[in-house]
This record gives structure tokens, sequence and C-alpha cells, in this order.
């Protein structure tokens, strides 16, 4: 039973800035969140999931040289109708199921690397005063039995409890310095 009361959650923040030192070298030239999972980039992967969870405005907490990112959720009409005219129509169909809708991102750009606090805080303006999601992505977490994205699965006890859900993976005392630590 869903709590009274409890506004849906409509957006998810990604903070997408950081340097991607732990993926060294291969993030020198391509940010971490740009590097291929099977067939796709993990922040696609992340935005998946966010889409099958119901969130709409997708906000993007961006650094420098992480322009590539804006331009992954961006049309590209060259290359689309590069496509049509070589018929390529699976190709078309699979961009068109990855485009986001018109005006559902946003992109803010964080001055200096100064952590996920101030990542979040940096969306402050967007999120506004509504309940929000923050997904890292350079977490994939894979969905459960039920075929549920952890997204959905912690929307919905948000939904019955109306309180703030965190999820969270233990690390090792000697990698904590390597993640965001909750106390």
């Amino acid at each position: 039973m869903a709590q009274a009361g409890v506004r849906s959650i409509r957006k998810a923040v990604f903070p997408v800035a950081g340097l991607g030192t732990r993926f060294l070298p291969a993030t020198k030239a391509v940010p971490k969140e740009m590097l291929t999972v099977v067939d796709r980039p993990v922040i696609q992967h992340v935005v998946d999931e966010a889409r099958q969870a119901g969130i709409e405005h997708f906000i993007f907490v961006t650094g420098r040289n992480k322009s590539i990112i804006e331009d992954h959720f961006d049309r590209q009409f060259e290359l689309e109708r590069t496509l049509q005219a070589r018929k390529k129509e699976a190709e078309l169909a699979l961009l068109e199921a990855l485009q986001l809708p018109a005006g559902a991102t946003s992109f803010t750009r964080q001055q200096e690397p100064l952590g996920l606090g101030h990542a979040v805080w940096c969306a402050r303006d967007i999120v506004g005063n509504e309940p929000f999601a923050l997904l890292l992505p350079d977490m994939i977490v894979r969905p459960g039995a039920n075929g549920k994205g952890c997204l959905a699965e912690m929307m919905d006890v948000y939904r019955k409890t109306g309180g703030n859900i965190i999820g969270v993976e233990e690390v090792p005392p000697e990698d904590a310095h390597k993640f965001g630590i909750v106390a």
C-alpha cells in the first residue's frame, strides 16, 4: 500500500564529473561512463534502468571533458540520415528506442571535483524541492529474480514508506577511499 501524500520520484541525478582514475589508462581519453559493456556505454545501462523505473527527467552533473556524454544523449541527424539512405531500419529503430524525450535531459557543470555530495548540490536548482533518485553511473546492478531493476525496487519501498532509501554495497576498509562512503 502506498504511503498517503508521498510524491512520485520523477527526476534522477547522474553524477558524471569524476576523473575515472580507478579505470586508468582506459579513462585517459574516454570518460568512464562511456566505457562500453557489451554493446552500449555504462551510462546508457544506468539511464535504461532509470527509464524502466519510471524516471522522466534525467539530470547529468558533468565536468571537464565530458561533452561526449551530452552528445550521446542528443540526436545525431547526420547518422540518422545516413542510416535511412542505406535502409538500415534495425539500427534506426535502436537509435529511436535509446532516444530520451525532448526536454527530458538537463546538464549542469561541477566546476571542480569536490566529491559526490558536491555533485548532488550542483543539481539542486534543477531538482528543486522534489524527491529524486541518485544513480552512480559506474555501477551496474543486475535486475532481481522478478526482472525489476534495483531502482524500481527502491522506488517501490519509497512509495510504501515515504522515507529516504539508500542502496549500499560493503567495501573492504582498505578500498574505502575509492568510493562514496555512508557512515
